[in-house]
């Protein structure tokens, strides 16, 4: 089955950064490159909840070597090409695209950002680019579909059939055709950071949480207050076919697989779900060809963003060897992305398409649905100006002659 094609989507002559969602004026003197955002919100946020969407598993070694893999890669530029009409458009799963990259699952993001989801999900579509709702979010699927019909959803499903299947009728319900099933969750993972910075799931308030929510009046009153007032006690919607637990239940103490999720449920998923359905975790090639055995339409290179172990092989360094594995599968990579040149790489080592977190949180917790479009736009335009640079006007163009390895002295 083929899901990936190249799509001219703009007349000759008009940069890709013109034709579509372009950076939002305002926003431009201060937030100049996704960088920006989380610097901004280390600064707008409680502590605890930043070191939540920042920190990784243990030690946090897993989280800088994604950022350090993109410096393993050079890029070797082409001359003298015709540049002047390129697009990074990209279809995948029968969608086009007006860029390769998307916004990833996020779990809890409704803590960092007031409607963070609906936010997301908005800009999203006025960009043009898929968002995957986590089943880890306040907001029900529904409501989120009905203002981005073209949603993906990050599934955790529990072993049991009769759970497996309520889950897939409700997703199917809704309108969501991508079911993202999340298989590297199986059991929780040693963050001693949120320990230490008081964050605890469920959410319990403390001295410290309180103290460190005071001292940041704006995500208190802006984020904590909102939902609160609005809503209640934020309920986790999107874990069963019905309701889910509250934010302060013990029931969210962890939110992932019990060690007992295997290749049986894929298959028994499979037969079910009429859908587009993508592994998303994988790093080996060996389970890459196994996920290709079990009628996964793709998979997604990734180590949850480093949060999971400590010491993971980074995607960027996984990534040739899965491609070569997967065969006609559509092979999409996150963790770690904040240039328009990191995702350049993973699409000259193999992937289809990447996926990005993080930043799209903080910018929400900025800015709302303007600074999600704002972020989108700039990665957007770096990617524009970065194929520009290397001489390709189409993503077809790109490939493994775009790079050399970093330690590599040659002339290419």
């Amino acid at each position: 089955m083929t899901v990936l094609s190249i799509v001219p989507t703009r007349p000759v002559g008009m940069s890709s950064a013109t034709a579509a969602a372009a950076p939002v004026p305002r926003l431009w003197g201060r937030y100049l490159n996704l960088d920006d955002f989380e610097a901004a919100a280390r600064h707008r946020l409680p502590r605890a909840i930043y070191g939540y969407a920042s920190g990784g598993a243990a030690d946090g070694g897993a989280v800088r070597d994604n950022r350090a893999a993109f410096g393993r890669w050079h890029f070797v530029t082409r001359i003298l090409r015709d540049v002047a009409s390129r697009t990074p458009a990209r279809t995948l799963f029968g969608h086009r695209y007006d860029v390769p990259f998307g916004i990833a699952p996020m779990g809890a993001a409704a803590v960092a950002a007031f409607d963070a989801d609906m936010r997301m999900a908005r800009a999203a579509r006025a960009a043009n680019l898929p968002f995957v709702l986590s089943a880890n979010s306040i907001t029900p699927m529904e409501a989120v579909a009905a203002v981005n019909p073209g949603i993906w959803f990050a599934a955790y499903l529990p072993p049991a059939p009769v759970h497996i299947d309520g889950m897939l009728a409700r997703v199917a319900a809704a309108g969501i055709r991508v079911l993202v099933v999340t298989v590297d969750v199986p059991a929780g993972s040693n963050r001693e950071a949120e320990r230490r910075n008081g964050y605890t799931m469920p959410l319990r308030p403390n001295a410290r949480l309180v103290a460190d929510g005071l001292a940041h009046p704006r995500w208190l009153l802006g984020t904590a207050a909102r939902t609160l007032a609005r809503q209640g006690v934020p309920v986790i919607s999107n874990i069963r076919p019905r309701g889910g637990p509250g934010l302060f239940s013990r029931q969210v103490s962890f939110i992932g697989g019990d060690g007992a999720f295997t290749w049986d449920h894929v298959r028994q998923i499979r037969r079910s779900w009429q859908g587009t359905l993508v592994l998303k975790g994988v790093l080996s090639p060996a389970d890459a060809r196994l996920a290709r055995q079990h009628g996964a339409d793709g998979i997604v290179v990734s180590n949850h963003g480093g949060r999971q172990l400590d010491g993971v092989a980074s995607p960027m360094d996984m990534l040739g060897a899965v491609r070569d594995a997967s065969g006609d599968m559509a092979v999409l990579v996150d963790s770690g992305f904040r240039r328009g040149g990191d995702i350049l790489k993973a699409l000259a080592l193999g992937a289809d398409f990447v996926l990005i977190g993080r930043p799209f949180l903080y910018a929400a917790a900025l800015a709302g649905e303007a600074g999600v479009r704002h972020a989108a736009g700039l990665l957007r335009r770096e990617v524009d100006l970065d194929m520009a640079q290397l001489g390709l006007a189409t993503l077809a163009d790109i490939g493994p002659a775009c790079l050399i390895p970093a330690f590599r002295k040659t002339d290419a």
